[in-house]
């Protein structure tokens, strides 16, 4: 785990070890989270990808071919025109919430990083 050896400053007085550890734990498990969100929608924009680059041959093709498409569950027939701008709606959306969440990410790593720093944490050599 790590252990943590409180500086003699007035906040770092405030916490005891124990809220100390807990406090650290709970920032790297929220690094965690955030970074297993992250690559979620990494494979998830990856897969939109994969799938616009097929419709745009088939759109240059026939815009009117069929394609089947999978909205909550249930498969729906449409037309290659219409699911084209939708899922790319879709992708340009997933890509905004990643860099939301990599901003956040980089926020949530210097907090660790200041709190590491304020209360001297290093982590255990194994």
């Amino acid at each position: 785990m790590s252990s943590t050896t409180a500086k003699s400053t007035p906040k770092a007085t405030q916490l005891s070890d124990q809220e100390i550890q807990q406090t650290y734990i709970r920032l790297q498990n929220e690094l965690q989270a955030l970074a297993r969100k992250i690559g979620e929608l990494e494979s998830e924009a990856d897969e939109h990808s994969l799938v616009l680059t097929t419709l745009d041959e088939a759109l240059a093709e026939d815009p009117d071919r069929k394609c089947f498409r999978l909205v909550g569950g249930v498969l729906v027939e449409r037309t290659v025109k219409d699911v084209n701008p939708a899922l790319r709606t879709n992708r340009d959306g997933i890509l905004k919430v990643m860099s939301t969440l990599a901003e956040q990410y980089k926020t949530k790593e210097k907090d660790l990083d200041a709190f590491k720093r304020e209360y001297n944490i290093r982590p255990v050599q194994q």
